[in-house]
């Protein structure tokens, strides 16, 4: 019988694995590199060789557990394998509940910056929110899973559990990356719950039928141009992890630099150094690198996804850098898509609003959209 108890949960990596990381760190092998490569073959030894020498030198990690153990956490059982959380309730009483999900390389860091404001606004006036944050299966300490099959189709099932577990009738689902890919899920397979789903990509590409392409404006051009450039430089990561993760599983596991290189290379280099290497901190600490990247050949082995559009109403907020949904491509898998916003480098004189990642880099921006979004469905 399943374990459905939902146990308090805390942080707290051994001064023996901190101290591991550092020996394995001194002793580095770097590889041969061309003079003046850059990262023509793939990230420059520079780049990596600055971050690990502030991994080794300047990062605290102990700051890092601190911010986690500020919130509360926990972990339950659900389909067989463990999953963490944070549940940050807000002290409003007319707080919605909303499930916040991360994607690769990323983590539950992603949504720290986004706690206070969501939880707790300073405007009386603005919409306040329960949160639950769940680290993917397989991702840090909801790992390593011991069962085959964590699509984003059974995470979607998973976080439908999680949040009627956790008492809540009504939620709304929030998603960067892989999570942009399992809140629409979860609105289609709880939909009587969720009340709406708001992502930061929809993940919605050309069938190949000419038709699609007459008409597309300069900036969806610009989009199919900018996912065609991605595609012929930068996704590799995921042919790997899709056909052959164990294989690469091996060196991610045995060497901190390693995957210090792999999972950095899908970090912009405008982000600062410690949210880089939190975020491989705790993929290194946790094991879970192998079970991260499974998710990937899962999701390509899942065989055929629903063929109906989601109908649960659908924003998306896209940020500069990114990856860019082509709207015409979107409302051919979600039906229902009620707010469609792209960010431009400045916004209200703010400045550069950030990237892929952007609960950490462009956070009041986020936090507006995502109110605006669920107080239009109020």
């Amino acid at each position: 019988m399943t374990d459905t108890t939902i146990r308090p949960f805390r942080v707290e990596i051994p001064q023996a694995a901190l101290d591991d990381l550092a020996a394995r760190l001194d002793r580095t092998n770097w590889p041969a590199a061309l003079p003046g490569a850059g990262d023509a073959y793939g990230i420059s030894t520079d780049r990596v060789q600055a971050l690990a020498g502030h991994w080794r030198n300047g990062f605290d990690w102990r700051a890092v557990e601190d911010r986690l153990n500020a919130h509360p956490q926990f972990v339950t059982e659900i389909d067989g394998d463990r999953v963490h959380f944070l549940h940050v309730r807000s002290s409003r009483p007319d707080a919605t509940p909303l499930v916040l999900t991360h994607g690769w390389p990323g983590s539950v860091l992603e949504y720290l910056d986004v706690i206070a404001p969501l939880t707790e606004p300073t405007d009386p006036a603005a919409p306040a929110f329960h949160l639950v944050i769940p680290s993917l299966p397989g991702f840090a300490f909801s790992g390593p899973t011991r069962s085959a099959g964590w699509n984003r189709l059974r995470i979607a099932s998973a976080w439908a559990e999680l949040m009627n577990r956790l008492g809540y009738d009504s939620y709304g689902a929030v998603g960067n990356d892989v999570g942009s890919m399992i809140s629409p899920e979860l609105g289609r397979i709880d939909r009587e719950h969720v009340r709406g789903v708001h992502v930061t990509q929809l993940f919605s590409f050309p069938s190949g039928d000419p038709a699609e392409f007459v008409g597309l404006s300069e900036a969806d051009q610009a989009a199919l141009a900018h996912l065609q450039w991605f595609y012929e430089n930068k996704f590799s990561y995921n042919q790997v992890h899709s056909q052959q993760p164990q294989t690469l599983a091996f060196g991610l596991t045995d060497s901190p630099v390693g995957l210090l290189a792999w999972n950095a290379q899908l970090f912009d280099e405008s982000l600062d150094a410690d949210f880089v290497l939190a975020n491989v901190a705790l993929y290194w600490f946790t094991g879970t690198a192998a079970s991260a990247i499974r998710l990937y050949w899962e999701d390509a082995h899942a065989g055929q996804a629903p063929a109906a559009p989601t109908t649960a109403p659908t924003a998306v907020a896209m940020f500069p850098g990114d990856f860019q949904s082509i709207r015409r491509f979107a409302e051919r898998d979600h039906a229902n898509i009620v707010r469609w916003t792209a960010y431009q480098t400045d916004v209200d004189g703010r400045g550069d609003v950030g990237g892929h990642y952007a609960a950490h880099q462009a956070t009041d921006v986020l936090v507006s959209d995502v109110r605006e979004f669920f107080a239009s469905l109020a």
